[in-house]
């Protein structure tokens, strides 16, 4: 099952195992739970520390656990892990064998910690770049801690059960039998769940770092080019995010980031945030921005950033970097069926849809890839269009267009997005030629309409543009003195991973240009010349 490179790169990541591990297979006469069976099997011959039996006992099949042998550390599987869940499947191999997790040393303690009973239920999908993130996160924990469970659930696999608890949406995670989050998390995000304190902790220990010389608001490409280039100045650089790695998360494949010919979003996200951690930067992740508060005579000369949290810091320089989100359809229904029918990430929810009818809202690159994908797994796809054409690339409108199963309406306008109260039954949307409105019945909504830059909250305070998008000149200045911002949310024309990088470098070296620039305050200046 497993091809040759593949047999070789595992082989010797099980080297790494180093305490005896059985996998228990629970399976049926299916073609899955035979291809299920051929794969533990392969993995089983790879090292003399991992045995494979059979015990056919679980209510899901197939399905099969990793336990460290005379322990209750384990882990649980149910479908086949392949595709972006075959790193999940490795990782619990190796953690559950006993090697060391890559989490900090704070993190580890604090889920060893973790008072009570959790029975974590993952559903993922194998297409979901998502899904791997919380897989692994409850994974880990389950190993760290004893009082932990968890059990990853292909919902592709698992049709009936997707139905019954009404998933339409990876990943979905259950806690003890009710429905906990939806959505890419990090082991911190769970954690700050669970541990309702912690949020209260970090808050006391952010209030006690001393003042930075430069802040950077957001994790994203451009917030991690900024952190690099500042950190490389040797002047005390912050990085405070409400996400590590941004809106590239949520990216499946990137094909045009110069000299890498094709990497994912999560993979590129993980190395954005290590290449950071390789430099002197005061990572502040899950932190919100609430408000910026420029400097001034009251400030000391320093710029305030209010978080969520309740705590404040201060900086001589920042750069914002805060990037943009998904952009709503902004129509009665659509907040109601979030998650319920109503998605923004086709690779990720696409497999939930198998044989359903669905309709794709967007023309452009984005919207009719994202219709081509559907249409391989779903019964139907309309793709609406506000526009009175398709704005995505003519190869890319040709390959649309060849596909028997899609419907394109143009000119139309979505009004309201109806259901039953549990899930979404149908589309309305307006004919812009004739005024007419149509109810297109359907099971799912993927909205593909572009961005909207996370500047909210700094209305009133620097100047945005009318899409509220921060205007910067060419070198990222803003129009408060010693602000800086670059990548999505800023007034740059073209929205690109290569391009918020080139601007967070830029708004980086600007930032040192103003602190080499800017007056000594009169306490600084006597503490010089006392040292003279």
């Amino acid at each position: 099952m497993l091809d040759a490179n593949l047999h070789v790169q595992l082989k010797a990541y099980l080297e790494k195992v180093a305490q005896p591990i059985e996998i228990v297979a629970s399976l049926d006469d299916s073609a899955k739970s035979a291809e299920l069976n051929e794969l533990l099997g392969e993995i089983a011959s790879l090292s003399d520390r991992i045995s494979l039996v059979r015990r056919d006992d679980d209510e899901r099949k197939p399905s099969f656990a990793i336990n460290r042998v005379g322990t209750d550390i384990g882990v649980r599987f149910a479908g086949i892990p392949m595709g972006h869940e075959f790193t999940s499947l490795v990782l619990a191999l190796l953690q559950v064998g006993g090697h060391p997790s890559k989490a900090t040393a704070d993190v580890i303690e604090q889920v060893r910690n973790l008072d009570g009973h959790y029975r974590f239920e993952t559903y993922f999908s194998l297409s979901c770049q998502n899904c791997p993130d919380v897989v692994q996160a409850l994974n880990l924990m389950s190993v760290l801690n004893p009082n932990i469970q968890h059990v990853a659930i292909d919902g592709a696999l698992y049709q009936d059960e997707v139905e019954a608890r009404q998933v339409m949406s990876v990943p979905t995670v259950f806690l003890n039998g009710e429905v906990f989050d939806q959505g890419r998390m990090s082991l911190e995000q769970i954690l700050a769940k669970i541990d309702t304190g912690s949020s209260a902790r970090e808050a006391e220990k952010i209030k006690a770092k001393d003042t930075f010389d430069v802040l950077v608001v957001g994790g994203g490409p451009a917030g991690a080019a900024a952190a690099i280039y500042a950190a490389r100045k040797g002047i005390r650089t912050g990085l405070a995010a409400e996400r590590f790695g941004g809106q590239v998360l949520d990216t499946m494949s990137i094909e045009n980031f110069v000299s890498v010919d094709y990497t994912e979003g999560p993979k590129l996200g993980a190395a954005l945030e290590q290449h950071v951690r390789n430099y002197d930067v005061d990572i502040m992740n899950l932190q919100r921005a609430e408000k910026l508060i420029p400097a001034s005579d009251g400030t000391g000369g320093l710029v305030e950033l209010q978080l969520a949290n309740g705590a404040t810091l201060k900086s001589k320089t920042v750069v914002l970097s805060t990037g943009a989100r998904w952009r709503q359809m902004g129509v009665p229904g659509e907040d109601l069926y979030r998650n319920k029918g109503v998605a923004y990430c086709p690779h990720c929810d696409g497999p939930l849809f198998k044989g359903k009818r669905v309709a794709v809202i967007g023309g452009g690159n984005s919207g009719v890839e994202a219709a081509i994908d559907l249409a391989g797994i779903v019964s139907h796809v309309t793709l609406i269009e506000f526009d009175s054409k398709l704005r995505a690339d003519d190869v890319l409108q040709r390959k649309l267009r060849s596909l028997p199963n899609v419907d394109i309406v143009v000119s139309a306008l979505g009004t309201e997005v109806l259901g039953d109260g549990q899930r979404v039954t149908a589309l309305v949307y307006r004919d812009r030629i004739s005024d007419e409105m149509h109810t297109l019945e359907l099971e799912g909504i993927f909205v593909q309409i572009g961005l909207l830059p996370n500047t909210e909250w700094l209305k009133g305070t620097l100047e945005l543009s009318p899409r509220g998008e921060i205007v910067i000149d060419e070198r990222g200045q803003t129009s408060l003195p010693g602000v800086f911002a670059a990548g999505d949310a800023t007034t740059v024309p073209y929205k690109q991973i290569v391009i918020a990088m080139g601007a967070g470098s830029t708004a980086a070296l600007s930032a040192f240009d103003h602190l080499i620039r800017r007056p000594l305050p009169v306490a600084e200046t006597e503490r010089e010349a006392v040292a003279a």
